[in-house]
Formats: structure tokens, C-alpha cells, sequence
């Protein structure tokens, strides 16, 4: 029989741990990449849209705020967001209308910005933030 002791004392527990560490380092790496190019889209966005505060997309809920404005909402639709999911239906609705509004003053067809919804479809949901991410990107830098 195997000593459980002996295994986790043995270094199985810090190998473990490094395998925890890593993933978890992937992991902050990963989102960091993706913070980085969704600010770095709609601060083009925003430039291209003549909004007079791009630099926002960089600050978390403030880029909500800015999307929200550039889509024709008041920016004080961002507070919802502290209402825990009563606030937060409300505030993907508004986004989804914002980001159509944006997409259709970029040229691109305003049902794009439907494929967030896709997201709450089980085995769909990966590609549809994929897809979601390459359309942010397209309406950032492709010109139409």
C-alpha cells in the first residue's frame, strides 16, 4: 500500500504546487493579453468614433461607461452594475444596444453584436467569445 504521508512529503506536494503555480500564472497571462487588446480596441474605437476621452477603455468600468455613451446612453447606466443580477440584465442589454449602435456608425451590420449572447449557449459559448473578440478587433482596425 502507498503511504500518503510519504508521497506528500516525498516532493509530490510541491510538484503539485509548481503545477498550480503554472497554471495559475497561464492563467493571469491569458487575461492580461485580453484586457490588453479589448483596451487597446476600443480606445480605437473611441479615437475613430471622435470620443472625447479614449483613454477610458483602459480603466475597467469606465470603458463600460465610455462604450455606453458612445452608444447613445447616458454614462450613469454603468451603476447598475453594483446591482447584483437585477442591475446586471439591464446593463448587458444596454451594452448589446451600445455595441450595435457602435458597430453600425463603423459600417459593420449592428447584429454583431448579438454573438455575446451566444456565450450562454453550452458548447457554443468559447467560439462565441472568440468570434466576439475578432469582431471587436475587425471594427477597431478594418475600415470600411
Amino acid at each position: 500500500m502507498v503511504d500518503i504521508e510519504s508521497l506528500i512529503g516525498g516532493g509530490m506536494a510541491g510538484g503539485i504546487l509548481a503545477m498550480i503555480a503554472a497554471v495559475f500564472l497561464i492563467v493571469v497571462v491569458i487575461l492580461l493579453v485580453l484586457y490588453v487588446y479589448t483596451s487597446l480596441a476600443l480606445m480605437t474605437i473611441g479615437k475613430k468614433l471622435k470620443y472625447p476621452n479614449p483613454w477610458l477603455a483602459w480603466i475597467p468600468i469606465a470603458n463600460g461607461a465610455m462604450v455606453l455613451q458612445i452608444g447613445g446612453f447616458h454614462w450613469a447606466w454603468i451603476f447598475l452594475i453594483l446591482i447584483p443580477i437585477l442591475g446586471w440584465i439591464p446593463l448587458f442589454v444596454l451594452s448589446i444596444i451600445s455595441f450595435w449602435r457602435i458597430y453600425e456608425k463603423r459600417k459593420y451590420p449592428g447584429w454583431l453584436a448579438l454573438v455575446p449572447i451566444l456565450s450562454f449557449v453550452p458548447y457554443v459559448g468559447g467560439i462565441a467569445g472568440i468570434a466576439n473578440l475578432v469582431i471587436l478587433g475587425l471594427v477597431a482596425w478594418m475600415d470600411r
